[in-house]
C-alpha cells in the first residue's frame, strides 16, 4: 500500500521544495519528487497538500521533555502513553523520555519502564537521565537532597537498566568524578549533555574532550556568558562537536539570545520542549519530581523558589516562535528534526524525509499550525 502526500512545499535538509510530492510504503519514505511523477507510482491513497501552500516537514524529535497531558514520563507506562499522545499530536513523532533526578533504585526502575515499552513502541527513542549528577547551585527544580556527585556502580546500574535504551544523560561535570562518569556514559553508547552546572568553560570543553557532545537547555541552570569568564555557553558554541539544546517558550530564553544561538552555532542548535505535565494542559498546580509547581499563563515555576520549573512548550509552537523572530524556516525545521536526530544518533533513519527513512511527516498550514501527522506512514 503506497501513499502518497503531494502539492506541497517539502522543508527538509535545509531547503524549501515547491510543488513536491512524498511517496510512503511499508513504514519508509519509497520516493519523492515534484511535480506529477508520483502518478506513475501504484498508489492506494493521496493526500492533496491545497494546491501548494500546505507545508510538508519530517516529523519532530524531541531529545528533552518530561510530559504532557496532565501526566509525567517518571509515573510509569499509562502516564507515558497521556503524556505522548498531546505532544504527537503537535508533530513530534519520535521522542526522548526524560527523568528528573530521583534515588538511584527510583531510577533504575524508571529506566527499566522505558527499556520495556521501546521494545514495543519504536516513537520511544529511549530515556534522558536528567540528574542526580547535578550541581546544587544550579538545581533548577530538582530535589536538592538527592543530587549526588556520580560513581562507577551507580553508572552502570542506570545503563544497564536501560539494556542500550538510556539515549541521553546531563551532568555536571565539575563534581566530583564527573570526567570519569562522562568517559564511562559515553563508552556505552550513551550521549552525555553538560547541564545543571557551574563549570568554567575549561572544564566543559574538558567535558567535550571527555566525549560529551550536548549542551542541556543552553542558558538556563549553568553560567551565563561573562566578557572575562565566558562559561559553557561559549565552550560549547566553539566546539563544533557539540549540540546546543534551546527551549524557545518565550520564558527560558530571550528572542534575540536565540537567535545569537542559532547565529554562533548553526547547524548545531536542538529546540527541545523541557516539557512538564501541564503541556496541552491547563494552568493550575502540579508536582515535578516531588515538587510543587504552578503554571500560570503557560509558564511553569516551584512554588518555593520560583525557579523556572520545565516548560509548557509543544514543538510546533516553538517552531512558530522561532520562525516569527526571523529565524529561516528551514533552519527552524532542522532544529526540530534532523539536529535533534543527529545529537543521539538516530540521523538517517528518523528526521529527514530522504527515501528509505522511516516515514514519519508533519503538514502544516501557512501559518505554521499542524494539520496531519504520519508515523511510519500513517496517519494519526
Amino acid at each position: 500500500m503506497t501513499t502518497v502526500l503531494h502539492s506541497l512545499r517539502l522543508v527538509d535538509e535545509g531547503t524549501v521544495t515547491d510543488d513536491a510530492w512524498v511517496a510512503f510504503a511499508d513504514g519508509a519514505v519509497l520516493a519523492r519528487g515534484t511535480g506529477h511523477g508520483w502518478r506513475e507510482l501504484p498508489v492506494a491513497e493521496a493526500v492533496d497538500g491545497g494546491g501548494g501552500g500546505a507545508y510538508l516537514t519530517p516529523g519532530f524529535v524531541d531529545i528533552h521533555g518530561h510530559g504532557g497531558g496532565g501526566a509525567s514520563f517518571d509515573d510509569g507506562a499509562e502516564a507515558i502513553a497521556t503524556a505522548r499522545a498531546v505532544h504527537r499530536a503537535h508533530g513530534t513523532t519520535r521522542a526522548v523520555l526524560s527523568l528528573v533526578t530521583a534515588s538511584i533504585d527510583d531510577l533504575v526502575a524508571r529506566v527499566g519502564v522505558i527499556a520495556d515499552l521501546a521494545e514495543r513502541d519504536a516513537t520511544i527513542l529511549g530515556s534522558h537521565l536528567e540528574g542526580p549528577f547535578l550541581d546544587v547551585g544550579h538545581k533548577g527544580a530538582h530535589t536538592e537532597g538527592l543530587l549526588r556527585a556520580p560513581d562507577a556502580e551507580s553508572v552502570a546500574r542506570l545503563v544497564d537498566a536501560g539494556r542500550g535504551t538510556v539515549r541521553q544523560v546531563t551532568l555536571a561535570p565539575e563534581l566530583p568524578g564527573g570526567l570519569a562518569a562522562t568517559a564511562q556514559f559515553v563508552a556505552a553508547g550513551v550521549a552525555v549533555a553538560v547541564g545543571h552546572t557551574n563549570a568554567t568553560e575549561d572544564e566543559a570543553a574538558a567535558a567535550f574532550d571527555a566525549g560529551a557532545t550536548l549542551l542541556t537547555h543552553a542558558f538556563n541552570a549553568m553560567p551565563g556568558i561573562h566578557h572575562r569568564a565566558p562559561g559553557p555557553i561559549v565552550a560549547a558554541m566553539r566546539d563544533e562537536r557539540v549540540t546546543l539544546e534551546l527551549i524557545a517558550d518565550g520564558f527560558h530564553v530571550h528572542p534575540h539570545v536565540i537567535a545569537l544561538a542559532f547565529a554562533q552555532a548553526p547547524g548545531r542548535i536542538a529546540l527541545i520542549t523541557d516539557a512538564m505535565a501541564a503541556a496541552g494542559a491547563a494552568d493550575g498546580h502540579y508536582e515535578l519530581g516531588g515538587l510543587a509547581v504552578t503554571v500560570i499563563d503557560g509558564a511553569a515555576r516551584l512554588d518555593v523558589g520560583g525557579a523556572i520549573a520545565g516548560s509548557t512548550l509543544t514543538q510546533d509552537a516553538a517552531l512558530r516562535r522561532v520562525v516569527a523572530g526571523g529565524l529561516p524556516l528551514p533552519a527552524a525545521v532542522a532544529a526540530l528534526t534532523t539536529v535533534p536526530a543527529r545529537a543521539i544518533g538516530v540521523e538517517g533513519r528518523y528526521g529527514s524525509l530522504r527515501p528509505g527513512a522511516a516515514a514519519d511527516a508533519v503538514m502544516l498550514d501557512d501559518q505554521l499550525n499542524v494539520t496531519g501527522v504520519w508515523v511510519d506512514g500513517i496517519r494519526v
